[in-house]
């Protein structure tokens, strides 16, 4: 069991946008009535919202070794069931809404707003005592791989970051990400584990229904991927009175640096907290975490390893690095990491395969204080002409340069393809970056979209861009 809700009792857990809510002593009754229709440990499909039936319905099956699967409620029909065809989950929990999809599935209990299918599948995949959780890599698409994540996994990351964040049940964190993704899920992880008071809304910042829930309700908290905080400059947040607001956290990939210093500023001038963490959903959620009060000073930096993990930075040959300044791969040991990827349904009866250590792929580097800073990635590098070109320093260079331009940067050797959404702007675009990296600009070629694809976590999907390389 990952949560115990008794000791809260009667304090409220989950509000949402609509105006219903529920104490603790209510959602533990709702998740035991869940569970206990189930009354085994097997799969379950759960699609997810930011509502209140779709976190009893996570809560019921972790708390009582039932095996969820998190997909976003909003995934194509025709992805889920080709899911549904490799995994053969016994159960989905899904939306009063989407029931009409699925004719062929008996409905055998009724929450809310969600209700609880049967399949009916003769044959169950084998299910590891250890595996608890199963979550798409970057909270989006319909493919079948998953990371198997452990009990302990959920449990020892859920405190590291209570730890390091200092929350405590006062708390009113209002949620901006989907709780299929790793970021989200763990928001309510460690929100639930202190006895804080959620507010669910899928309403996103460009709508004035989730500022007027988030100041009536008093929200102290949101996380955010790069994306989030690039849209609420634009927004003019800092403009904004949120008197209630205490911290706001960013993960999901590098900050710019000038975007990572106008929100540090503003929290030091505004007493409030903003914390950059690292992670990724292989590490259960986070690695690494800025501590507020090196924001400022470490701009750029994404911290230090959370309570009771490690780093390392090894070379071409896994030889680690000391000395500070210099760049290679970044290694991440402890206890969150997670047992492995599944691909089929036969991956599921599967053991730990990682053994705690977890290679990112990310290049970094060590200052001489400590504190990591994210450089690249292993496969973001291409050579132009016999250059080593690090792919994410042209991206932030071009975001750098041109305020609210919707960039992407991809290629192949010797042409690099920059994504842009304002056709105006690419002869500048391309002028600049041939200047500041000193390559011809025959090494670059400009594309227009109408809008750069994103996950639902709000991540740059570079694998949808790579059909317009040949064109």
């Amino acid at each position: 069991m990952i949560w115990n809700f008794e000791q809260f009792a009667d304090r409220i857990a989950l509000t949402d946008d609509a105006g219903a809510s529920i104490s603790y002593s209510e959602l533990q009754s709702e998740t035991d009535a869940l569970a206990g229709k189930i009354g085994r440990r097997c799969l379950v499909f759960s699609l997810c919202s930011n509502t209140i039936d779709s976190v009893v319905g996570y809560v019921a099956f972790v708390n009582n070794r039932i095996v969820p699967a998190l997909l976003n409620s909003q995934l194509d029909s025709g992805l889920l069931l080709s899911l549904i065809d490799t995994y053969k989950p016994s159960y989905i929990w899904l939306p009063d809404g989407d029931l009409s999809k699925y004719r062929n599935f008996e409905k055998v209990f009724s929450g809310r707003t969600y209700c609880l299918l049967k399949t009916g599948y003769p044959n169950e995949y084998t299910l590891h005592s250890d595996l608890a959780l199963l979550l798409t890599t970057s909270g989006s698409t319909g493919s079948p791989k998953f990371v198997r994540q452990m009990y302990k996994n959920i449990e020892i990351n859920t405190k590291q970051i209570v730890d390091y964040l200092q929350l405590d049940e006062s708390e009113k964190p209002i949620t901006t990400l989907p709780m299929n993704y790793t970021y989200g899920c763990s928001i309510i992880n460690t929100h639930l584990l202190v006895g804080a008071e959620i507010l669910l809304t899928d309403k996103t910042f460009f709508q004035r229904e989730f500022w007027n829930f988030f100041k009536e309700k008093g929200a102290t908290s949101f996380g955010g991927v790069p994306y989030t905080y690039e849209m609420l400059e634009k927004l003019r947040f800092f403009r904004m009175k949120l008197p209630s607001l205490r911290s706001m956290t960013q993960a999901g990939g590098k900050l710019d640096p000038e975007l990572h210093k106008k929100f540090a500023e503003y929290a030091i001038e505004n007493n409030k907290h903003f914390v950059v963490m690292y992670g990724a959903c292989e590490a259960t959620a986070r690695m690494g975490y800025l501590p507020y009060d090196k924001a400022l000073v470490k701009i750029g930096s994404m911290g230090i390893p959370v309570p009771g993990g490690k780093f390392a930075i090894i070379d071409t040959e896994n030889n680690e690095i000391k000395d500070a300044g210099i760049a290679g791969e970044l290694v991440y040991s402890g206890d969150n990491v997670t047992m492995g990827y599944a691909v089929c349904g036969d991956d599921l009866a599967r053991g730990d395969e990682r053994g705690g250590i977890l290679h990112t792929g990310d290049v970094a580097k060590r200052d001489d204080d400590g504190y990591y800073y994210i450089v690249g990635r292993l496969k973001r590098f291409l050579k132009i002409y016999g250059n080593r070109v690090n792919l994410d320093e042209i991206e932030q260079l071009i975001k750098s340069q041109f305020d609210c331009l919707n960039c992407a940067v991809g290629g192949v050797d010797d042409l690099v393809y920059i994504f842009i959404t304002d056709s105006v702007k690419a002869d500048a675009v391309r002028k600049y970056i041939s200047e500041k990296t000193v390559l011809n600009v025959a090494a670059f070629k400009i594309v227009t979209l109408d809008s750069i694809p994103k996950s639902d976590s709000g991540k740059t999907l570079y694998r949808e861009l790579e059909k317009y390389y040949s064109k």
